[in-house]
Formats: structure tokens, C-alpha cells, sequence
């Protein structure tokens, strides 16, 4: 029996990356999955290859009347109670260079999408007795970069965000919490650029654990947080990004 048999979830950017490979492992656990996102081709694509388990679903998570429509559809297949907001955007531009317009794209698709996921899940998990909504942030959350101004700004919010639904929904067993990942070898984290090799060896290899992360180690916290193994787990900042966001090792220091 797998750790979330019977659960429906809704996964948002589940097309591809790290969603996917969510989408991937949910189904392998038990459940059955709704497949948000607004790339077409490739959701559908995936729902096929997943069979009766998976249903694509088109969603842009900015858009608060597409929402009821995914709703409905996780309705469709049973009890919806888990939610991964995973669909994010992001854009490298030094404050000077980014426009309004594109830090409220950024805005509206990382943030507003996740309030509005948030907001469309209440209802339907209180009528299921409870629930899981998995707020996908980053380590940027945590930090930031340079180039990263509109996208970071989304991620710190996450935490408040997360952090404000968990104190409001925890009464009706509905549990909220955000996991942050560091680098992930997805098109979003190189992948269209560099070969997971190059990166290990030019870019992460100073990381605690000296290599960039898979959609799939992101996608098991994911997991561990909508099984019932997750229960007394609320308002929590899960991350899984190789140590990033406690050190980067230097050569000219002491180290085992």
C-alpha cells in the first residue's frame, strides 16, 4: 500500500520539472493527480503516459476563476486534500532593469497563484476533514542573489504566507507548510544550459553535499509532508538544497 493511497492531489506546474516528478511519485504512493499547468502539450502528455491516476487540467495559477475548475476536477476523483503550489516563474535582471510589468508577472504567478491555490483549497479540504497544501519556495526565501529581486520577493512571502495559513487552518486539519530547495537539475535550474556533470563540477561542488539537486529528492519531502507520517507537521520550513543554505565549503579551511 503506498504512503498516500487514496489521496487526490492537485499539483500546480506539473507538467515538468520538479513537478512532474512529483506528479510522478504521488501516483506511485497511491494517489490520484490533478495536473496544473498551463503547457498543454505536456501536461496532457504526461496524464496519458500516467494513465486513469492522472488528469490534466489547464491552469494559470494567476487566474482565480481557472481555479474553480481545477477544484472541481480534483473533486471529481475523490476527496481533494493535498495542494503543491509548485508552479513558479523566474527572471535574473538587476533592480535597475526590471520593469513593473515583469515583477508583477513574477508576482502574480509565485505569489498571488499560491494565495489563490491557498484560498480555492479551504473549503474542499474542510469537507474532506483535512488536508495537506505544500507551498514549493526556494532557499532565495531564505537569502538572495543578485538579479533576483522580484523572484526572491516571492519566496520570502511564501514563508509569511505559509506561516499565516497554517495558524488559520490547523483547526480544521489542514496542515501548511513550504519547502525550499537549493539548486535543482531541472530547464528552470540549468538543465537547458549545462550537463549535470559540468555543474557538479564547476558550480556545486562546494556545497556540503557537493553536487546540484533532482527533481525527485524534492519531490519526496513533498511526499513525507502529504502522507499522514506528516500530522503533528505545520507552519514548517522544509529545506533540501544540499546544505547551500548553511555554508558553501572553502578550500582555504579546515574540513575532515
Amino acid at each position: 500500500m503506498g504512503r498516500i493511497e487514496g489521496k487526490v492531489a492537485i499539483v500546480t506546474g506539473g507538467a515538468r520539472g520538479m513537478g512532474a516528478a512529483t506528479v510522478r511519485l504521488f501516483i506511485e504512493q497511491g494517489a490520484k493527480v490533478v495536473i496544473a499547468d498551463v503547457l498543454d502539450e505536456e501536461g496532457q502528455a504526461l496524464a496519458d503516459e500516467l494513465g486513469e491516476a492522472a488528469v490534466f487540467q489547464h491552469l494559470d495559477v494567476s487566474k482565480e476563476a481557472e481555479w474553480s475548475a481545477a477544484v472541481a476536477t480534483a473533486q471529481s476523483l475523490g476527496s481533494y486534500n493535498v495542494l503543491v503550489n509548485n508552479a513558479g516563474i523566474v527572471t535574473v535582471a538587476a533592480i535597475t532593469d526590471t520593469s513593473v510589468e515583469e515583477f508583477t508577472r513574477i508576482f502574480q504567478v509565485n505569489q498571488l497563484g499560491m494565495f489563490l491555490g491557498i484560498r480555492s483549497a479551504i473549503e474542499p479540504m474542510k469537507d474532506a476533514g483535512g488536508g495537506s497544501i505544500i507551498n514549493i519556495s526556494s532557499i532565495e526565501g531564505f537569502r538572495s542573489q543578485p538579479g533576483l529581486s522580484a523572484y526572491s520577493s516571492t519566496k520570502w512571502a511564501a514563508r509569511g504566507l505559509t506561516k499565516n495559513a497554517a495558524m488559520e487552518l490547523g483547526q480544521y486539519g489542514i496542515r501548511v507548510n513550504s519547502v525550499h530547495p537549493g539548486a535543482v537539475y531541472t530547464l528552470m535550474g540549468g538543465a537547458a544550459r549545462n550537463s549535470e556533470e559540468y555543474l557538479n563540477e564547476h558550480t556545486y561542488n562546494m556545497l556540503p553535499i557537493p553536487r546540484i539537486g533532482r527533481a525527485h529528492e524534492i519531490a519526496y519531502v513533498s511526499l513525507f509532508l502529504a502522507s499522514d507520517e506528516g500530522s503533528y507537521t505545520t507552519g514548517a520550513e522544509i529545506t533540501a538544497d544540499g546544505g547551500w543554505s548553511i555554508c558553501v565549503r572553502s578550500p582555504d579551511m579546515p574540513c575532515s
